[in-house]
């Protein structure tokens, strides 16, 4: 059930126009929210009749989902719970409001009549697209008054500024009040609007010196270092963009290892190294600056000489370590590479000219050696990409001569797979068997694999029975590249363990083959296990001798313990004889 009330519907004004009636007398009704909400506005009396309680405001929540339940007198549904959807509909109850207290435009003195200055954008809360929130724009006072009132215009639905009968000259007025009345249909809401008038750039910057001199510096100076200050000046209004300067570096600088940065306060322009600078390249910079307004000059005038200024930079040498062609050097070679095979080379230059030799650091396998003149790598061992597939080490640039300087790079060196390594069980198979009797031929599956790299499709085993005098009594059978299945022909075997010889197959370029062994016990089952009673090995007791020594032993120390107590029990009587004869003794004499 739908039904839609008006934002301003108070508390037991209205209830829906549609009641709610159980078939039979004794309903009871109940309201329950869909939603937790922090008030719920709607209440229903016993004749099924729904009332607002409380205030609808459409800005605060334009619709409501609730349910109305029928219960009997002992609390049992007597039907489903009906959804009611109520839909609060607007009223114009929000005025416009304005987008800040005052509205800042900005216009040059040569804008021409017409052009768009600003717009001013008031808002309404009322529902959007409806009567209700279109507003209309209107200028209600200008100040100044001069040169002329009605200098603006603004569009009467979209609030768009612009000049209307003049030019404005920032001299004869900087600055200009609006008022702008903003109303919708029942209300009105004045708004207030800054518009400043920004001189136009009819002055270029200019120089306060045109030449600034020599500077000699090291080619290792600190890159982010300032080495210079350079200063123009503009007559155009401060702080616009009609005087802020930008410095650039026209001629003296191609590789830009030279910035300026321009202090927005003073306009002072502070020269930077952005680069570091290089004797080798360039050892003398004849630097030329220009100074310009972001803004564009006005028709007529134009940039001339003194927006200009030189100035001539001298890099001095400094012993530099080689420098590599690249950080990092990269081949890639087959793992089966003869000892001796040239695998890469690395090339490095020293600024000041001076040889250079080179050498390995980090070869922890001893797999490589490298020309110390050339800088060409070679195998001195075999390569193994199963061990590492990317062999990483580094090389070292040393300059002979000079202050021994030196810098290093890496040598990445990727092997390609060749087939040399035969297959292999994925594991070690044990406590494999067979209850004995079988009941019928019996089957298990193993898996194979190898260290070589395999192609996106993986490997391709095929596998067969290692002996042919085991064809008759046992079989394997392939059931995908990597798993087969060893079966047994018949029933008729004994009790023991047969070792199977199974021959893998990678069919690989060349082929290879392994031979691997899988133990299979025939054996008496005990709850599904393999029950094998340990045999009498000679030197080793059997159970009914470990017992017997057992009972033996503790036999011996019997005795033992019953000597020992006799002999104590004999010593303790004859103690007591001598002390009854003691008081007898006579005391000797001298």
């Amino acid at each position: 059930m739908s039904c839609t009330f008006r934002s301003t519907t108070k508390r037991g004004q209205f209830h829906l126009p549609h009641k709610v009636r159980w078939n039979e007398p004794g309903a009871q009704y109940s309201l329950v929210e869909k939603e937790k909400l922090p008030r719920f506005p709607f209440s229903i009396d016993q004749e099924g009749d729904i009332y607002v309680n409380q205030p609808l405001d459409r800005e605060e929540k334009d619709s409501y989902v609730f349910y109305v339940d029928a219960k009997d007198e002992l609390g049992k549904p007597l039907a489903l719970p009906l959804q009611i959807h109520v839909k609060v509909k607007d009223i114009n109850d929000n005025p416009p409001t304005c987008p800040s207290t005052v509205t800042v435009f900005e216009v040059q003195e040569n804008e021409k009549i017409g052009n768009k200055i600003g717009i001013l954008t008031a808002h309404d809360m009322d529902e959007m697209n409806t009567i209700n929130s279109i507003l209309e724009y209107r200028i209600v006072d200008q100040t100044p008054k001069s040169p002329r009132e009605g200098l603006f215009l603004v569009d009467r639905l979209s609030g768009a500024f612009q000049l209307a009968k003049q030019s404005l000259k920032k001299q004869d007025t900087p600055q200009y009040h609006l008022t702008v009345e903003v109303s919708d249909k029942d209300f009105k809401t004045l708004c207030h609007v800054q518009i400043n008038v920004i001189d136009i750039n009819d002055q270029i910057p200019i120089f306060e010196k045109s030449d600034y001199g020599n500077l000699t510096l090291a080619e290792d100076a600190v890159v982010g270092s300032t080495i210079l200050t350079i200063q123009a000046t503009d007559a155009d209004e401060p702080f616009t963009g009609s005087s802020k300067i930008l410095y650039h570096i026209t001629q003296g600088d191609s590789e830009g290892r030279l910035g300026i940065d321009t202090d927005p306060q003073t306009n002072a322009g502070y020269v930077v190294i952005k680069k570091p600078l290089d004797f080798e390249t360039a050892a003398i910079h004849h630097i030329v600056f220009q100074a310009e307004n972001p803004e564009p000059l006005v028709d007529g005038v134009k940039y001339n000489a003194s927006s200009f200024a030189t100035f001539n930079l001298f890099v001095t040498d400094v012993n530099e370590a080689p420098q590599f062609s690249q950080q990092v050097f990269q081949a890639k070679v087959s793992e089966d590479v003869a000892i001796g095979t040239k695998v890469g080379n690395v090339t490095a230059k020293d600024p000041e000219g001076l040889d250079i030799s080179y050498s390995l650091r980090g070869d922890t396998r001893g797999w490589l050696k490298i020309d110390p003149v050339t800088g060409e790598i070679f195998s001195i061992a075999p390569l193994d990409r199963e061990a590492e597939s990317l062999y990483r080490v580094q090389v070292v640039a040393t300059e002979v001569g000079g202050s021994s300087l030196s810098s290093t790079a890496g040598f990445h060196l990727a092997l390609s797979d060749v087939n040399d390594n035969a297959p292999r069980l994925v594991k070690e198979y044990t406590g494999l068997f067979f209850c004995h009797p079988l009941g019928e031929p019996r089957s298990l599956i193993f898996e194979a694999t190898d260290d070589d790299q395999q192609s996106f499709r993986g490997p391709h085993f095929t596998f067969s029975l290692g002996s042919n005098s085991l064809q008759n009594d046992w079989e394997v059978s392939k059931i995908n590249g990597t798993h087969a299945r060893l079966s047994t022909k018949h029933t008729g075997f004994e009790k023991r363990v047969y070792n199977i010889p199974i021959l893998i197959n990678d069919g690989g370029r060349p082929p290879l083959e392994g031979t691997v062994s899988l133990p299979v016990t025939v054996c008496t089952c005990v709850e599904e296990r393999c029950f094998q009673p340990a045999a009498h090995q000679s030197g080793m007791p059997t159970v009914g001798m470990a017992v017997g020594i057992l009972l033996s032993t503790f036999l011996v120390i019997g005795i033992i313990l019953a000597v020992v107590f006799i002999k104590m029990k004999k010593n303790k009587g004859r103690d007591n004889v001598e002390n009854a004869q003691a008081p007898e003794v006579k005391p000797l004499r001298n």
